[in-house]
């Protein structure tokens, strides 16, 4: 199994067109992915809608497992329920929120009313998380992301330490934005050691953790 739940198109700032993302991911062995571009309140319903086609299509062609949603990204804290309960209103397959990543100006707070929102799925690059919100983040059933993206994968570490700590769940995502972005099983499980997992963590992260995650999203395609 080889999983990716957080990409990029040039729906967003991506290079690919999605039917491009989802084509060189399953070339590259990939059974699940996760179409998450950019979005808030002005491009959400557009971004998920378009993605959507070329997912089901994708789907039914080649097999792959492709979900289509959004990465919430710089939504103020005290709208992200709000944006998180829009998306899924739009359709979206899964709901991912732009953590407080220590690379870029997120606003404090995000990283809780992520957790707490009800609506979302993954918790990308947290950054330096509270244990207080990874004890959410486990009891709510929001997955933590060790990211393979530059920048973003500074804060893996404690991440993980905080996470493990609270009894969270992670996953390995490449937050892709370009081809030699896409995920590989090198790639994840280097991602996932260079965190600080041990082999049997890994095999969690990496293989458990994946289909917990894709046996809710494949309810919402019921």
């Amino acid at each position: 199994m080889l999983c990716d739940f957080h990409t990029h198109t040039f729906l967003s700032d991506g290079e690919l067109l999605p039917m491009e993302l989802i084509r060189r991911c399953f070339v590259n062995g990939c059974s699940a992915l996760g179409i998450t571009d950019h979005a808030s309140f002005s491009t959400m319903e557009r971004v998920i809608l378009e993605a959507k086609r070329d997912a089901e299509i994708g789907r039914r062609c080649w097999g792959i497992e492709v979900f289509a949603g959004v990465e919430l990204t710089h939504v103020p804290a005290a709208a992200v329920a709000e944006a998180a309960d829009a998306a899924v209103g739009f359709g979206a397959e899964i709901v991912v929120v732009h953590g407080e990543t220590t690379v870029e100006p997120v606003e404090l707070g995000t990283n809780h009313a992520a957790v707490t929102s009800g609506c979302v799925d993954i918790l990308a690059h947290p950054g330096l998380i509270t244990l207080e919100d990874a004890k959410i983040a486990a009891e709510n059933g929001v997955f933590l992301e060790i990211s393979c993206r530059k920048g973003h994968s500074l804060s893996n570490g404690h991440v993980v330490k905080i996470g493990r700590e609270a009894g969270a769940k992670f996953l390995v995502n490449t937050d892709s934005h370009a081809p030699a972005d896409l995920i590989t099983k090198d790639k994840a499980a280097a991602t996932a050691r260079s965190a600080g997992l041990d082999e049997d963590e890994v095999e969690e992260v990496l293989l458990q953790n994946p289909k917990i995650l894709l046996e809710r999203l494949r309810g919402r395609l019921r």
